[in-house]
């Protein structure tokens, strides 16, 4: 598994909401400007993490985006599967059709990846924003 760009992105703009504060706002062009994240594409992210409900946007005139819940109710698991999707270790494991040996899912690298797919979400769930604000990590 890789962390695509845009995951990335998404990591830093709740780190950066999650330093202002819950509930403060703050517009996309203070953002990119602050996070070096283009406009157009912050613009994109931002309407996924809204959509998911990490965010809230607000427009108008004193409109902006803020923290939806509490950095401590935020982690990583939940900002990768906003952006990118569920996480999966190899397409066996979310489609046993796509198994190369033609096992449909009922192997042993498949029941070891299945292992650490698990572990891995485990420990993404496990860190929250709070915990990165205060290096507890």
């Amino acid at each position: 598994m890789r962390i695509t760009q845009e995951s990335d992105y998404g990591l830093r703009v709740i780190l950066y909401l999650s330093k202002l504060g819950y509930g403060k706002k703050i517009e996309a062009k203070s953002i990119a400007k602050d996070e070096k994240i283009p406009l157009r594409f912050l613009l994109k992210l931002l309407g996924k993490l809204t959509q998911s409900g990490i965010i809230k946007s607000y427009r108008g005139v004193n409109g902006g985006y803020a923290l939806n819940h509490m950095p401590e109710e935020i982690n990583l698991r939940s900002i990768i599967e906003a952006i990118d999707g569920p996480i999966y270790l190899n397409r066996c494991l979310y489609d046993p059709g796509h198994c190369t040996a033609n096992r449909n899912g009922h192997c042993d690298i498949h029941n070891s990846l299945l292992k650490v797919q698990n572990r891995l979400i485990k420990e993404l769930e496990d860190i929250n924003f709070r915990d990165i604000l205060e290096n507890k990590i």
